[in-house]
């Protein structure tokens, strides 16, 4: 069931929302008004600006460390390591979730119950090393290769998939963050994929062409199987289409 806007709320983009998504998918410090969350999904458009903030902390900080000479497999790692710090590592938690949920359950219900729990398992485990080395490994390349700033691109059109992936799928379960949010509909989700898509022209160039089908690809692969295994998409599934969206980009902008 979709989240019932007030009257105040009817608006369809609010600079507010900029704060809720800054609030929702990172632990930056930022004065907020409680009201603000209750515009819900309809914040969900601002997910890629978050993307764009993040990016360009990460970016920076690269830039930084390849001024003072440290190599780039250290400043992969290093940036990595920031990244966790500023998101709270949710979007990590989400993907071994789901590893842990779709490939340890039977049932539809089993595996929502095993998302929920707190442990994490060996398809857990497994998923976090194999996606954060692929992470580490595009990050090396990217350094190689001079493109520090695409970090922009790829964190905000990561976060875009969000967006899309939350307005396609409907709720698994009636409660968790992504439920309390409500779901956005397609014009939401379209306004967050053009600023993505303008973000990532910018510091992509022809590339875009790129890491843009890269990203559909891997939306689409997250929304599939999340639909065959638990009907639905929690925030756990959001979470696990972010970090799989960066690995899509980085295999096809490095490796093919």
């Amino acid at each position: 069931m979709r989240t019932v806007m007030t009257e105040n709320d009817s608006r369809r983009l609010a600079l507010s929302d900029i704060g809720v998504s800054l609030a929702l998918l990172s632990r930056i410090p930022i004065p907020l008004d409680r009201t603000w969350f209750k515009r819900g999904a309809r914040a969900a458009w601002a997910y890629p600006l978050t993307g764009v903030l993040i990016g360009c902390i990460a970016s920076v900080a690269a830039t930084i460390a390849v001024i003072t000479g440290i190599d780039s497999q250290l400043t992969a790692l290093l940036i990595l390591s920031l990244s966790v710090l500023i998101t709270g590592a949710m979007h990590e938690d989400g993907l071994a979730d789901c590893a842990d949920g779709f490939w340890g359950g039977w049932t539809r219900e089993r595996r929502l119950e095993i998302m929920k729990d707190s442990q994490i398992g060996t398809y857990g485990v497994l998923a976090l090393i194999l996606c954060f080395g692929l992470r580490w490994w595009g990050l090396t390349q990217l350094l190689d290769a001079g493109a520090i700033w695409a970090l922009v691109a790829i964190a905000t059109l990561s976060r875009a998939a969000m967006s899309a992936v939350m307005a396609a799928l409907p709720h698994a379960r009636d409660t968790g963050l992504s439920h309390s949010q409500g779901r956005p509909d397609a014009l939401t989700a379209g306004i967050a994929a053009a600023i993505a898509i303008a973000v990532a022209s910018l510091t992509l160039g022809a590339n875009i062409w790129i890491a843009l089908p890269a990203t559909l690809l891997a939306a689409s692969t997250a929304a599939l199987i999340a639909r065959a295994k638990i009907g639905g998409q929690t925030g756990d599934v959001l979470g696990a289409t972010q970090q799989s969206s960066e690995v899509f980009m980085f295999i096809a902008l490095f490796a093919l």
